[in-house]
């Protein structure tokens, strides 16, 4: 009779948990239901972009000081700005520095004399899908159309002001 016991205690048990996970699969299909489709999907971080003053002395900071792997000097003209990469590895940091009287970078470093993080940068799978959606979810673009970015990918920035102070790049990546 004992025996007959655990064997019936023991399927309970197993049908309980049974019961239990069917429950906890009904309920989150239900959930999953309600959720749509991501049209796009947010990736990792690219880079930390840094405005600095003095893009050599920056450079030879992270390259001679802290031993980092860094890019050589790149003119971006169609963004008004000089860059150079920092490598890592597991991110970038991108020392920007004017190009030119319109120069984004001018106007921030006028504010900020000693230079400080500018923006930050994050993968998209689908930048195209990324800017419609965000249109309508009420976050400003900076621009209509992606531009070609430092790394020849396009690129997108969300205004600040909808992104909690931080001025926010979208990478295709």
């Amino acid at each position: 009779m004992a025996a007959s016991m655990v064997r019936v205690t023991g399927f309970l048990c197993r049908l309980h948990g049974a019961i239990h996970t069917g429950r906890n699969l009904a309920s989150s299909a239900t959930l999953d239901q309600k959720i749509p489709n991501a049209l796009w999907n947010l990736g990792r971080l690219n880079h930390v972009a840094i405005a600095v003053p003095d893009l050599q002395k920056a450079k030879s900071l992270y390259q001679n000081v802290l031993g980092a792997k860094v890019s050589e000097t790149i003119p971006l003209p169609d963004h008004g700005v000089y860059t150079i990469f920092v490598e890592l590895g597991n991110t970038k940091l991108e020392l920007l520095h004017p190009l030119g009287q319109n120069s984004p970078i001018s106007g921030f470093l006028q504010k900020n004399k000693a230079g400080g993080m500018h923006h930050i940068c994050i993968e998209v799978d689908d930048i195209k899908k990324a800017m419609a959606d965000l249109k309508q979810k009420n976050i400003r673009l900076l621009s209509d159309e992606p531009k070609t970015g430092a790394h020849g990918k396009p690129v997108v920035f969300l205004h600040p002001k909808d992104c909690d102070g931080v001025l926010v790049e979208l990478e295709e990546a």
